[in-house]
C-alpha cells in the first residue's frame, strides 16, 4: 500500500485555517519524516510562512502558494529580533492572511511559542498551537537512546543551556543531584561551563554523555563518550550547533541496543 493510499484510509480532515489567524507550529527536529499531518496540511493552506533557522527549507516546498519570511536566530550571527518577529506576526494577521509560524522542534519547548501567543492574544488575533516532535525526543529516538528505561531512570530533565554562566543560570548542581538524565538544548556555546558545573554538582567523570548534531537529518552526527571527555572530544570532532546534549545512564543503553 502506498503512502497516498495509507493517508486516504485515515480520513484525515485538518481544521479550517481561517484568514487572520496565526498557527504556531513545530516542524520537528529537522527530518521531513518528523512533520505531523496537521503541520503538513497547514503548510498547504497558509498565505504566509514565518520560519526559523532550524526549519529545513525543503519543508517550504509544501507551501508554494505562500510568502516565505525567514526570521532565524543563531548565536553569534545576525538575527531577527523577537520584537520584529512579533510585529510581523501581527501585521500579517491583520492583513487577513493565514499565518503559519514555523519553528524547529515544538513551539512550546524552548521555542518562545508562549511568548508569541501572548503577543497575539493582546492584539486580539486568534491563534492555535500545532505541536511538533520536540528536538530532544526526536534526537534520542534517532540515535537509538531510549528516553526512559525501567531500572535506569524514573524521570528525565529538559533544560536550556542558553544562560549558562549568566546571572539567571540554572542550578546545575541541583539538576545533577536528581540522578536523572539531563537533556540540554542550546548548550553547545556553553558546553565547557555546563560540563564543569555538572561535575562540581556531583556527577561522576564517567557519567555517560552524548552529543547529537543535526538530529534526524542526513547530516546527523553522534558522539557517545563520558562527561569527563565530552568537551575535548566534541572539539576534536568539530561538533557544533544545532546539537542536543545528553548526560546520564540512558546514553549507555545505545551500545547495548546496537
Amino acid at each position: 500500500m502506498s503512502t497516498v493510499d495509507a493517508l486516504a484510509r485515515l480520513g484525515f480532515e485538518p481544521a479550517d485555517f481561517e484568514p487572520g489567524h496565526v498557527w504556531l507550529a513545530g516542524a520537528g527536529p529537522g527530518g521531513l519524516g518528523c512533520l505531523t499531518l496537521d503541520v503538513l496540511a497547514a503548510l498547504g493552506t497558509a498565505d504566509a510562512v514565518i520560519y526559523d533557522a532550524l526549519v529545513d527549507r525543503s519543508v517550504l516546498k509544501a507551501a508554494p502558494q505562500a510568502e516565505h519570511h525567514y526570521v532565524g536566530k543563531r548565536a553569534g550571527q545576525p538575527s531577527t529580533s523577537q520584537d520584529e518577529i512579533n510585529r510581523l506576526l501581527v501585521e500579517e494577521a491583520k492583513a487577513g492572511r493565514r499565518v503559519l509560524r514555523l519553528k524547529g522542534g515544538d513551539p512550546n519547548m524552548f521555542g518562545r511559542g508562549g511568548e508569541e501567543a501572548f503577543v497575539l492574544a493582546r492584539a486580539g488575533i486568534p491563534f492555535r498551537f500545532l505541536s511538533g516532535i520536540t528536538s530532544a525526543v526526536g534526537a534520542l529516538a534517532g540515535a537509538g537512546i531510549p528516553a526512559t528505561m525501567r531500572g535506569v531512570n524514573k524521570a528525565i530533565v529538559f533544560a536550556t543551556g542558553h544562560a549558562a554562566g549568566d546571572a539567571d543560570d540554572l542550578d546545575w548542581a541541583a539538576l545533577a543531584a536528581t540522578g536523572q538524565p539531563i537533556v540540554i538544548y542550546m548548550g553547545m556555546h556553553k558546553l565547557a561551563l555546563i560540563a564543569d558545573a555538572l561535575a562540581r554538582g556531583g556527577l561522576a567523570p564517567q557519567t555517560p554523555a552524548a552529543l547529537i548534531m543535526d538530529a534526524t537529518t542526513r547530516r546527523e552526527r553522534i558522539l557517545v563518550t563520558d562527561l569527563e571527555s565530552l568537551v575535548r572530544e566534541a572539539e576534536a570532532q568539530g561538533l557544533g550547533s544545532p546539537a542536543i546534549i545528553v548526560i546520564g545512564g540512558i546514553v549507555a543503553l545505545r551500545k547495548e541496543l546496537q
